[in-house]
């Protein structure tokens, strides 16, 4: 079988199974490609070792029978995960050297299941940015290429979409504090789904906004999402916002049948300025999901509007406080200190060394909200904003509607480099129709659904009920078969 790296996982899973190829075959083809992949710098530290001796023992598993689904696949880690005895920096120089001695929950998930490691992706740095460009491994490139610039593959998980939508593995882990594995995906024309808040663990994943943060699955299809989501998923003890609930099969769960199915359209979300191409499949994604059954009303998510400040409140916040740990003393970067220098020294120099200049702009805000004068002015009216929020999708839902549809990003990807001297604020504008998903807590998964006039992917979002995954990627996959998005960027690296 030629091309292997460029095979769905449930492709790749049906030829593992009839003996048509094997999981050291998938690898090794793989890592050539991460090898010839360097100018896409999305893989920062490949583990070849680890991946030939999994791939043999996934073979071994598969020819006795009774092997996962997950058997056997080669995946790209985000280096936002700690594996036990690889470097896990979060893209940070603070972490230099720091080799875990422990796995995440959900990479050991996907160990047991039978699934590879081929290395650790490139990231925005502690997953604070949107563009890829705040690693201290320097910038991800976007394969999709339309002229002379180097475009991001978005952010945080710039790495893990690019090295998917390259061929580099089959699919990668990502995680989404504010949009980081949706607006990644919808840039590179693959599918991208951030679970329910507590469907997957967090154990092991170093934290950026603890109340925001969910780690998911970027892959090529809805249902290479649906299967690689039934690995990651389930109850852990070791993480307190763990939902012990039981995980159903999403991969069953996709009939392609959303007959009598209501999807709302949010009038908060046509934002002036949208280019006019977001506009327009955005109303042929409405037309494609109603052409299958569904049902299309207008809805009012009237708090949508207070949505990114809030954000920008409270992950800051969360951030500040869970970056406080960084202090050169246990582990990671510590400052060369003059004499004299004592431990305040120490922590002010190692702090200063060790962070980009987003991740201190964003602890800086984050401090200052926390900050006894400030607090109830600013973080204590954005939790009361994002009650109102939740509030806003809880009613929705509660009409009836199964599945809101909005755009994924407000734009398609644009060049690295061309928002490095604006005012922050028009980044994190990047973020406008994600950040709601994180701030109640609910389910949204990215699908690739046409091209704008450069040629460059332009992705479609669905909003779905908490814990209702599987409903969620059924409708994902009769958007996905309609809207028949089959482009992949030209290979010029």
């Amino acid at each position: 079988m030629s091309e292997l790296s460029k095979l769905t996982l449930a492709a790749a899973r049906d030829a593992l199974r009839k003996g048509e190829t094997t999981s050291l075959a998938l690898t090794e083809a793989c890592l050539s490609e991460i090898e010839g992949a360097a100018r896409l710098n999305a893989f920062v530290r490949v583990t070849p070792e680890i991946a030939l001796d999994q791939a043999r023992a996934a073979d071994a598993r598969i020819a006795a029978g009774e092997a996962p689904a997950m058997c056997g696949m080669p995946l790209g880690i985000k280096d936002l995960f700690c594996t036990r005895g690889v470097p896990s920096q979060a893209a940070s120089h603070i972490l230099n050297g720091f080799r875990p001695e422990y796995e995440s929950t959900v990479t050991q998930k996907l160990w047991d299941a039978g699934a590879v490691m081929l290395g650790k992706l490139n990231m925005d740095e502690f997953a604070m940015g949107s563009s890829n460009e705040t690693s201290t491994y320097g910038n991800a490139v976007n394969p999709w290429k339309v002229d002379d610039r180097d475009l991001t593959p978005g952010g945080s998980s710039g790495g893990s979409a690019a090295a998917v939508a390259a061929d580099l593995c089959l699919a990668a882990t990502g995680t989404d504090t504010g949009g980081s594995i949706r607006q990644p995906a919808a840039f590179t024309g693959i599918v991208g789904i951030k679970p329910t808040y507590g469907r997957v663990s967090r154990w092991g994943i170093v934290a950026f906004a603890s109340s925001l943060d969910q780690a998911g699955p970027m892959t090529r299809t809805v249902r290479d999402a649906a299967i690689m989501l039934g690995a990651m998923a389930g109850h852990d003890p070791k993480d307190s916002t763990s939902a012990d609930i039981p995980v159903p099969d999403f991969e069953a769960a996709l009939t392609g049948d959303i007959r009598g199915k209501t999807i709302g359209i949010p009038s908060e979300y046509r934002m002036a300025g949208m280019p006019a191409e977001i506009e327009a499949l955005w109303s042929r994604g409405a037309e494609m999901l109603k052409d299958a059954g569904a049902r299309i009303v207008d809805i009012s998510l009237p708090h949508t509007r207070y949505a990114l400040p809030a954000y920008y409140v409270i992950a800051p916040a969360e951030a500040s406080s869970n970056l406080a740990r960084y202090d050169g003393v246990r582990y990671g970067h510590r400052a060369k200190l003059a004499e004299g220098d004592g431990i305040v020294q120490m922590y002010e120099k190692t702090r200063a060394e060790g962070f980009g200049k987003e991740v201190q702009r964003r602890v800086m805000i984050g401090t200052y909200v926390l900050s006894a004068g400030f607090y109830d002015a600013y973080y204590n009216r954005a939790r009361k904003v994002r009650a109102l929020i939740k509030r806003d999708f809880d009613e929705v839902f509660a009409q009836g509607v199964d599945a809101i549809l909005t755009p994924a990003t407000p734009s398609a990807a644009f060049g690295l480099g061309e928002m490095q001297d604006a005012d922050p604020v028009e980044m994190y504008l990047n973020d406008v129709f994600t950040v709601t998903v994180n701030l109640a807590g609910l389910p949204g998964i990215a699908v690739p659904a046409g091209l704008d006039a450069q040629g460059l992917p332009l992705g479609l979002q669905l909003i779905g009920r908490p814990w209702e995954e599987g409903d969620l990627l059924n409708t994902a996959q009769v958007l996905e078969d309609a809207a028949g998005f089959v482009s992949r960027p030209a290979k010029w690296w």
